[in-house]
Parts: C-alpha cells; sequence; structure tokens
C-alpha cells in the first residue's frame, strides 16, 4: 500500500470564516485509515483557529514560515517556539516565493531548517528551478544546489521526519503543470541524490509535487512511482477541489 502525503499551502488568502471552513474540511478527509496524511498551511493569523478545528483529528497543521533566530527583539518576525504553541506540527522551509519574492539564500533557508529539526517541527524543504533555468537544461543542477544547502551542513540524518517539495516555479499560480514525465524525472533525481548519502532514508522519504495542482491532473502526477503526494496551491482553497485530490490519492493508496 502507498502512503500519500497532501498539503494545503493557502499563502495570503482567506479571512476567519474561510479558515474555518476549510480546516473542518481537512479534519473530515482525515476521518480515514487509509495512508494519507492531510496537512494545512494557513497564513499566520489563522495558525491557531485551524489548529484548534485540527484538534483530535488526523490531519495536522504547518506554518508558511519560520525565524531562524530564538524568541527576542524580531519585530515582525515569528518563531519556532510560538508555532509550536498554537499546536503546529509542520512549516515549510524555502517555497518558491521565499526565495525569488523575498530573496532567501540557500545559507538563511538552512538556517530556518535547523532551527525546525532542533525543535521538532517537521520541515517540508521545497525545491524548484525557474522556466530560464529549465529552459537552459539547468533543472537537476539547480535543485541539487538547493537539497545540498542542507544535505551537505546536516547530512542526511536531517531529513528523518521531513518532506521534500518539488515546485517549478514556472508552475506554481501559472496554471501550468509539469508534465507527469517531467516531475516523475526530478523527483527520481532527488530521490537519487538522498540515496547517495542513505538508501533507507531515500525510500521513505516523501516527495511532493508542488506547482498546479489539481484534481484533472493529481492522479496522473501520483500514479508515478516517485511522486508521494501534492503541496497543493490555490486547489486547496476549493473545498470540492481539494477534497476531490484527496478523495484521488486514497483511491490510490487502497
Amino acid at each position: 500500500m502507498r502512503r500519500f502525503w497532501l498539503g494545503g499551502n493557502w499563502k495570503m488568502h482567506g479571512n476567519m470564516a474561510q479558515a474555518h471552513a476549510l480546516s473542518t474540511c481537512a479534519r473530515k478527509l482525515a476521518q480515514t485509515e487509509l495512508p494519507v496524511q492531510v496537512v494545512i498551511f494557513p497564513a499566520f493569523p489563522y495558525l491557531q483557529l485551524a489548529a484548534q478545528c485540527l484538534q483530535g483529528s488526523k490531519a495536522m497543521c504547518g506554518a508558511q514560515d519560520l525565524a531562524y533566530q530564538p524568541p527576542g527583539a524580531f519585530t515582525g518576525a515569528v518563531s519556532g517556539e510560538m508555532i509550536l504553541d498554537v499546536g503546529c506540527q509542520y512549516v515549510l522551509i524555502g517555497h518558491s516565493e521565499r526565495r525569488h519574492v523575498f530573496q532567501e539564500s540557500h545559507e538563511l533557508l538552512t538556517r530556518k531548517f535547523a532551527r525546525a529539526v532542533e525543535l521538532g517541527l517537521r520541515p517540508v524543504l521545497c525545491v524548484g528551478e525557474t522556466l530560464s533555468q529549465r529552459e537552459a537544461g539547468q533543472s537537476e543542477h539547480v535543485v541539487h544546489a538547493q537539497l545540498a544547502a542542507v544535505l551537505d551542513v546536516f547530512g542526511p540524518a536531517a531529513l528523518r521526519g521531513a518532506v521534500l517539495a518539488y515546485e517549478p516555479v514556472w508552475a506554481i499560480g501559472t496554471g501550468k503543470v509539469a508534465t507527469p514525465e517531467q516531475a516523475q524525472a526530478i523527483h527520481a533525481h532527488l530521490r537519487s541524490i538522498v540515496r547517495n548519502h542513505d538508501a533507507n532514508l531515500a525510500s521513505s522519504l516523501p516527495i511532493v509535487y508542488g506547482g498546479s495542482v489539481k484534481a484533472s491532473n493529481a492522479s496522473s502526477l501520483f500514479a508515478q512511482p516517485d511522486i508521494d503526494g501534492a503541496l497543493i496551491g490555490g486547489s486547496s482553497l476549493d473545498t470540492l477541489e481539494f477534497t476531490a485530490i484527496v478523495e484521488g490519492a486514497k483511491d490510490l493508496a487502497g
């Protein structure tokens, strides 16, 4: 039986009513014995509400970012301790928007990753190339460098309990999606990098796809041997669409 990991990243969207509705939906979707892990990533103001809605369920909650510093005088930042305190289990590290919009470096993201691991949060490490990098044939080189920034400092042990998310930047919020074969090729490459460090970890590490995932294309992506689920953006804000994606994964898992 396959295992799937499905994350809903709400980004900077929503309000209190929508957060409650989406969290309630995630709670219902997690009511199964099948090996499908559902995780939602609300914006910071709605984390506590979402975590409370999910309390006692199999669905989990994560934050979209964290500060690498411990609590202190860092106005506007949110510490990992705060994220844990409101009931989160996961945190996104290096989402493409953090890398390319906010210009976060490998070094900074590695420090955030280390902070998450230190506190017992499960990091979702995001990697992916831009359209120009893909067209230049640099996709494998780019994702290798992004993953190596963590592996070379902390070794494979840091990935235990983590999730690796491949998000081609050119497919996020554009309506474009990597073909199943394109996504599978990068996922297989990422798994081979981890396998070179630790074969057992490579076989158990969830590697998920993110980039305009919809109910209409999710099943073909999940059918690929190295795609273990998805980090879902816009479709996770639509309860019907998100439900269809999760139910499709349950069918494949069962």
